[in-house]
């Protein structure tokens, strides 16, 4: 009898712990699932059902949040099932007004003048420094673009800025001027003068007598000998000058100019042709000009024996004269 009831408290126990074990937990699509938990992961979570029955990995995401929260009851399973437990709505809570305090602020400077704000500060001054300097330059330049005195314009443009240089840029040089005041003087030439500038000589009166023959008149014929002799030659024609503040000097200019002198081969007309060309430092002849550039060009000049090239700036040249060799 004894046997008897100790095997039935012992089934009795073994039933209590296996309902107690097989804890059922819902999942979201309404049903639940239950039975003794064997492995977990980050993945899901495995059950034994039965007797060697196991469920598949079941992913924490199908399960509701019920059984989530009855999961993380565990302490082992916890940590994998909290990101999926979805946090209470705390109640807002009351937000405190917000003061806001007056702060000690600076005092804007009152507006000035465009000159007066220059000559206020350090960086405009500075910039006021670099256009006077600026204007200077430039009435220098001027002054040897119109060809000028120097120390008048730049002294001009040192007392009058902008206005001193602008009033010289606008006046022509002093070469031109005077070549004008040339051209402009009458010539005067004699009443009476042949075709070649020796005058007229007036021819003697001659009186007839009655009963006398006419006086034959002499003309003379040249010589056989002077019927071949050779024409006089031609007058050169004159020398052609170009001076700076007439002609500006650039690349456009020596190509429209003296576009006979870039070849090798030269034509009939400029071969017996140079170019005299003047700048502050030398004074030479050039036969040729062999290559020119945006701000120079180079002549191919003789000296002695030998051929030589010298390279000069646009910016040195004075005078060109075209003239025969």
């Amino acid at each position: 009898m004894r046997k008897i009831l100790w095997t039935i408290s012992g089934l009795w126990l073994c039933g209590l712990l296996v309902a107690a074990g097989t804890e059922s937990f819902p999942l979201k699509d309404g049903t639940t699932v239950g039975g003794d938990i064997v492995s977990f992961n980050d993945n899901g979570i495995i059950f034994r059902t039965g007797d060697d029955k196991y469920t598949d990995r079941l992913p924490w995401l199908k399960f509701s949040q019920d059984g989530l929260k009855q999961l993380a009851q565990n302490p082992k399973i916890d940590p994998f099932v909290e990101p999926f437990i979805e946090p209470a709505t705390a109640e807002s809570s009351h937000k405190p007004e917000v003061k806001i305090q007056d702060v000690p602020r600076l005092d804007r400077a009152s507006p000035a003048s465009l000159f007066g704000g220059l000559f206020s500060s350090s960086v405009g001054l500075m910039v006021l420094l670099l256009i006077y300097a600026a204007n200077i330059y430039a009435g220098y330049e001027i002054a040897r673009f119109r060809a000028r005195p120097m120390a008048a314009v730049t002294g001009i443009a040192a007392v009058l800025p902008v206005l001193g240089p602008v009033i010289f840029l606008l006046l022509p040089g002093l070469r031109a001027a005077r070549a004008a005041t040339v051209q402009e003087t009458p010539i005067e030439t004699p009443a009476e003068t042949s075709t070649e500038g020796v005058p007229v000589e007036s021819k003697p009166h001659r009186f007839m007598v009655p009963g006398m023959k006419p006086e034959e008149e002499i003309h003379i014929v040249a010589g056989s000998w002077e019927a071949g002799a050779p024409p006089a030659p031609p007058e050169q024609a004159e020398t052609e000058i170009f001076q700076r503040g007439q002609f500006m000097f650039n690349r456009r200019f020596f190509e429209t100019k003296f576009s006979g002198f870039f070849g090798i081969i030269r034509h009939e007309a400029d071969k017996d042709k140079v170019l005299q060309v003047k700048t502050p430092r030398m004074l030479f002849v050039a036969e040729r000009i062999t290559r020119i550039a945006a701000n120079e060009v180079h002549f191919e000049v003789l000296r002695g024996d030998s051929r030589q090239e010298v390279m000069v700036p646009f910016a040195e040249i004075q005078e060109i004269q075209l003239k025969h060799k």
